[in-house]
This record gives C-alpha cells, sequence and structure tokens, in this order.
C-alpha cells in the first residue's frame, strides 16, 4: 500500500521499519518513463496525440496492459510521468494499477504537480521488497519535480536508492544533483535511477557520478525518442562497490522513452540478514 504523499519527507510507521524484507543477494531494476500511458511513435504525434495527455481514452489502458505484463518480469521499477488518479487517466492510479496487474505487493508514489481534476503528475515506484524506510523530497530548480529515497536495511552500508525525474535545464538540473548529493553523501551502495534528462557527458551528470564514484554501464544505450533513440535521458547509476551482472535499453517502445534495466548483485555488508 502506498505511504500518504508529503512534497518534503514522509516516512512509514516503527510498525513498517520492523517488518522490512530482505534483499536477495542478486535482483533487477528497471527505470521507465511511462508518458502517462500514451504511445508515441513520431514527432507529429506529440501534436496529434496531445489531447491524450489531458482526456482520458480507450488505447491508454491497453498500453498499460501491455507495460504491465514488462513490468511483472523486474524486482524494482522506477515509474516516472505517472498519473495518480484524475480526468485524464479516468481517475485510475497509474502507478497502483501497474502494481496490481503486475503483481508487486508494494507500491509507492509521490505527487509533484496537483491539478486537481485535470492532472496530478507523479513519480512512481514498484517493489517485490519493502523498504525500511522511505522519505519523499520536493526537488529545488522549479516546481512539479520530486525524488523518493528507499532504504532497504538498517544500517550505513544497506542499500539506498534513488527514485527520481529531473528538470530539462542544466541549471535546475545541477541543483537538484547538488541537493541529491547531499542526500547520499557518504553512503557506499548507492542506485540512482529515473529520467535525469541529460546524457552521461551533461557536466552535472559526470560531476554526480565522480562524487560519488558511481558507474552507469548503459551510457553508450540510447533512449530517447523511443522510435529512432538518439538521446540517453534514462539512467541506473550505481556505486561502484555494487556488481552489475548486466545493464541494457530495452527495445519496448510504448512511450516515447525506452526503459533501461540493470541486474546487480549486492556484498554481503549491503544486506540485512534475518
Amino acid at each position: 500500500m502506498p505511504i500518504a504523499n508529503n512534497p518534503v519527507t514522509a516516512t512509514p510507521d516503527k510498525d513498517v521499519l520492523s517488518r522490512h524484507s530482505t534483499l536477495p543477494r542478486r535482483f533487477n531494476l528497471l527505470s521507465y518513463n511511462i508518458q502517462v500511458g500514451v504511445d508515441t511513435c513520431r514527432y507529429r504525434e506529440y501534436v496529434t496525440k496531445g489531447w491524450k495527455h489531458v482526456l482520458p481514452h480507450r488505447e491508454r489502458m491497453v498500453n498499460l496492459n501491455r507495460m504491465s505484463a514488462m513490468l511483472a518480469q523486474f524486482d524494482m521499477v522506477s515509474l516516472q510521468e505517472v498519473d495518480a488518479g484524475s480526468l485524464r487517466s479516468g481517475f485510475v492510479d497509474i502507478t497502483e494499477y501497474l502494481a496490481q496487474r503486475a503483481g508487486f505487493p508494494h507500491w509507492y508514489r509521490q505527487i509533484n504537480r496537483n491539478i486537481g481534476v485535470i492532472a496530478r503528475h507523479s513519480n512512481g515506484f514498484l517493489s517485490r521488497f519493502r523498504p525500511s524506510r522511505i522519505t519523499h523530497h520536493k526537488l529545488p530548480g522549479g516546481p512539479g519535480r520530486g525524488a523518493m529515497l528507499f532504504e532497504f536495511g538498517t544500517h550505513r552500508e544497506a542499500l539506498l536508492l534513488c527514485s527520481a525525474h529531473l528538470a530539462l535545464g542544466r541549471r535546475a538540473r545541477a541543483k537538484q544533483l547538488d541537493f541529491l548529493s547531499e542526500l547520499l553523501e557518504n553512503r557506499p551502495h548507492v542506485v540512482l535511477m529515473g529520467d535525469l534528462n541529460a546524457s552521461c557527458e551533461a557536466q552535472e551528470i559526470r560531476r554526480f557520478i565522480q562524487t560519488h564514484d558511481m558507474s552507469e554501464p548503459a551510457c553508450d544505450q540510447p533512449t530517447f525518442p523511443s522510435w529512432r533513440p538518439i538521446k540517453k535521458f534514462d539512467h541506473i547509476l550505481v556505486s561502484r562497490k555494487l556488481q552489475i551482472i548486466g545493464t541494457k535499453v530495452l527495445d519496448y517502445p510504448l512511450s516515447d522513452h525506452l526503459p533501461v534495466s540493470m541486474e546487480l548483485e549486492l556484498p554481503d555488508s549491503a544486506r540485512d540478514i534475518i
């Protein structure tokens, strides 16, 4: 079930903290900007299909059902450009819907821009494992951007995973990454996943990677636009102390972004053995 949304921070109660899941040694991740379930196959469809971003339509649910079948193959999923239940989604909370269709027992959403009945712009996160602590953060550099932090363990070396959607502008992104750097400081096992709206070559991305001694092995695999990808906007950045088994961008063009996946192996020091 979701925690109550808060634009700054939200933390589960002590009962949740005492019943978090032990992560397996190996698990897989996926990051996907789903564009509110709207499929786009060419640039002109941003105009011809633009109405689908504000009004409900049957094809959206068909597309979400197709997405859920793919999401079911993963253990943790970061979702961007989700709707938390408004007119355009037929008042369906898309994060909850995908979680139930794909069989995820734990799901969380963060509403970053609430336009009431018109739209409820959100980030989403699906997990097969219960985190020990969750915090929501409003990002600086302009309205409507947020990040969720998930801790899987009760000690400093436990996995700390950040799911985020960053701004389009370089200056705003730099502020947001500096903000996240403070939250992730001195943690040895970190994952940052989401739509960062910049390539690995961007100065602010390179600085973040170097500061936290991270890697992004899929930098040479573009994710946008989905029908002819030339730009790398979607990332899974990981601490070098975490072993990457494999990573790839999936040829699954149900949005204007392609999803990026990764399989990780945790050292024993990052796992709570219960």
